[in-house]
This record gives structure tokens, sequence and C-alpha cells, in this order.
């Protein structure tokens, strides 16, 4: 075998132009072999096996449907398929009802969802969004300004045309108005004032703030003015002077009301700044039903007094938990009225961010204590583990309600367990109802 080898050597050095065209041949032999896989990658994956899809050879075969449902699509050259999941594609499938088989919707009124929002770090806050068909409402943005950021990521699922038709600035708080203004990246902001068009601002009409917060705060109104945001007060919507109106439709419909209730403090001076809340009734008709969703802010036992006596509330099928479940708001004289089938609390469980006693970390046990005679259906946000070292994790997630078949049904990102049965509850709450 040796001598044989040695007989090639020898002959290729005599033959050095045989040896160069044999070299060459196998070049061009490689060359068209790597062209012809990506010319015809289709054939080299359907009989070799290779490549594994890696130029996108799919196709979708069926589209998602709605919601959090799932797009389907097969390999056009294999027999591979797959199963992708799909957020808030609003794509639904009607039956000649109008009624979507697969989540509910009515297609003869708006499409209506509620979305309580964690906010990626420590703090509890506020931030809520409302989408109605391709109209989205954006009440509060905290905790701290890098909460901008997780705000944008979840609402960009949602808000495609980079258009927020109503933002609500409730009051003056850093966890309430922070993620409006965001941290700074070069000559940008990351706010959320400054990273969406916004149609109109409706703010709080008083406050006694004289925080760094509050002032960068003004300064991204001031922002979106220039960019064309209509900015009232909810002081000025209740008088309906300067163009303010205090109801919005959020559909051509009109089955999606949005109704700036009236609060003595948009008119009068307190020396608590939660009271200067802008407060929000949210109203939906859908297949003969019809659905309330009240939304106070942080607003304090003098303040829902105030509410109740000033407006027509209804009972309602969610109500936001008053300032993040604390023992001072959520009063009898209010749930009394509105008698709340749900309830949907912004916080970090237990968090020693406002105290350290223990009954009134949020959510308080007072506020559980007044709530529990009305619903059992109470979720949280977030859970503290360690609040020194930063360290959170989800309780619900972001917690989405949405009406189907009749009634409001919750849909959280992490888990759909009411409050009282969560490990965290029994260890430190008492359900007394």
């Amino acid at each position: 075998m040796a001598k044989k080898s040695n007989k090639m050597a020898d002959a290729a050095k005599k033959r050095p132009k045989l040896a160069a065209a044999i070299a060459v041949i196998l070049v061009l032999i490689v060359v068209a072999a790597v062209i012809f896989c990506i010319v015809r990658h289709d054939l080299v994956h359907k009989y070799v096996g290779l490549f594994d899809h890696t130029w996108g050879d799919w196709t979708v075969v069926r589209e998602a449907d709605c919601g959090d449902g799932s797009r389907e699509r097969k390999c056009l050259y294999c027999d591979a398929d797959e199963s992708e999941i799909i957020k808030g594609s609003g794509n639904h499938v009607l039956g000649e009802d109008g009624i979507c088989a697969v989540c509910g919707f009515n297609g003869n009124s708006a499409e209506l969802s509620v979305h309580f929002l964690e906010l990626g770090n420590k703090y509890t806050g506020d931030c809520t969004l409302i989408k109605c068909g391709d109209t989205e409402v954006l009440i509060d943005a905290g905790s701290r300004k890098n909460s901008a950021a997780t705000i944008k990521s979840y609402v960009d699922e949602y808000c495609t045309d980079g258009k927020l038709e109503y933002v609500i600035a409730t009051h003056a708080h850093q966890d309430h108005i922070a993620g409006f203004v965001g941290n700074k990246e070069g000559d940008s902001r990351t706010g959320i004032l400054y990273q969406y068009e916004v149609g109109t601002l409706i703010q709080f009409a008083g406050h006694k703030s004289e925080t760094a917060i509050y002032d960068e705060y003004c300064d991204a109104v001031e922002y979106a003015k220039g960019k064309g945001t209509a900015v009232y007060t909810a002081k000025e919507c209740r008088q309906q002077t300067d163009g303010a109106k205090y109801k919005y439709y959020l559909d051509e419909a009109q089955t999606v009301e949005l109704t700036i209730l009236d609060s003595h403090f948009y008119y009068n001076a307190t020396d608590d700044e939660n009271d200067y809340s802008v407060c929000v009734l949210l109203t939906q008709k859908s297949g003969g039903e019809t659905y309330n969703y009240l939304f106070t802010g942080d607003l304090e036992k003098e303040g829902e007094s105030y509410l109740v006596e000033m407006n027509d509330l209804p009972q309602v099928d969610l109500f936001k938990g008053g300032h993040h479940g604390s023992y001072t708001a959520s009063t009898e004289k209010l749930l009394e009225v509105i008698k709340p089938k749900n309830v949907a609390v912004c916080c970090c469980c237990g968090t020693t961010e406002y105290t350290t006693n223990a009954e009134n970390t949020f959510p308080a046990q007072a506020f559980i204590d007044r709530v529990s005679k009305h619903t059992e259906n109470i979720y949280c946000t977030t859970l503290i583990v360690d609040y020194k070292n930063g360290l959170y994790e989800s309780m619900n997630g972001n917690i989405v309600f949405y009406a189907k078949n009749g009634e409001l049904i919750a849909d959280c990102s992490n888990n759909n367990v009411i409050l009282k049965d969560t490990e965290w509850f029994k260890k430190n709450r008492k359900w007394k109802a």
C-alpha cells in the first residue's frame, strides 16, 4: 500500500498539471455542493435531513384564534409541525352568533381587557392597561423610573400602532408617575410619555408635591403637549371646559364608556396627596350584560366618602383595590355600595417598604377583613421575598380580566390562585368572612 502511495506521489510530481486540475475539480465540486445546498436546501432538508429549518421553511397552517391562542405551522419540505403560543393576537373565530368559541369574545361589541401590571422591581406601584379593540388606555405608570422599560415591553404586545389614546395620571406620588418619566438614555428618555404618541392625558387637579420626580413628570407632560397631546385635569373634565369631557367612548359602537368620576378634592385642598387621586369608572355592555370596573388610585377614607356621596356608583364586577390594599382605604362605606365581585391589588405582598407592622403590610389584614364580606376573588400582582435584598417574585403576576360567557374571567400570567389560598396568606393573614 505504501509503495502504491509513493507511486501516486511520484506520478503527481511528474504530472503537476494533472494534480492541479484534480484539485480545481475537487474545489469546484465542493463549491457546487455548497451552492446547491443554498439554492435547493429544500431537497437537502427533505432527503438528507440537514439544516433543521435553518432558512425558515415554515408555513402557517392555522393562525392564532385569540388571546393566548396558538398558531400552528408545518415545514414545507418534511413532516415537522409546531404549535406556537401567540399573545393578544385578536384573531377570533366567530360563530353564526358572533361569539368566539375559544375566548367568548362577542363580535357584536367591542373587545375589552383590563391588565394590572407587575413593574419589574421590589417596589409597590400602579400601572393598568385597558385595551378596547384598537384603543388603549393607560392608568398610572409606577413604580420607579426603571419600570418604564417593563411597562413598555408589556404594552407593546397590545399597542401595535405606537399610540395610547388615553393616559390617566391619578396623583403625584412616585409609585404612580415615575414610569411616565423613565431613565435618561443619551439625549432621550425611556418614559411612557416620551415613547408613545398620546392622544389625551388626564391628570390630577391638585397636588402638594415638591419632589424631583414631580418636576420631571411636569417636563414629560410638556414634552407630550409639544407632540400634540391634549392635557386636561380631572376638574376640567368634570366641568367640561377647554374641550375636556368626563365621558369618553372607547369604541365606535359606544358600548364601552370611560367616566371620570367626581371628587371633592378636584376642587379643594387636602394634606393627603392620595386624596387628589383621579377616579375612573369603566362600563362595558356586552352580550346583553353590563360590566362595571372601578379604579380609585390611592384614594383614602375621606376621599372615598366624598366619592360615594358625589356619584351614583353601581355595583362593580372589578375593583382595583384602593391604595394597594392599604388598611387606610377600601372602606366599608365604599364597599357597601360597590359590592365588588373581583378585586385586583397592585402590590408586593408583605413588603416592608412603608411599614414594619406585619398586619399593615400590603394587603393589610383590615383590608382583607372588609373585602372578604363581598368576595373571595382577590388577586395580587407580586410577592416580596426579601425587601432588603431586593428579592421578589410573582404572586398572580400580571392580572388580566376579560368578559366571557356572561362572567368576568381572571387570566393571570403566573397563576390564578386567589389570595386566601396562597401559602403567603395562610402564614400571614386570616380569613374572617
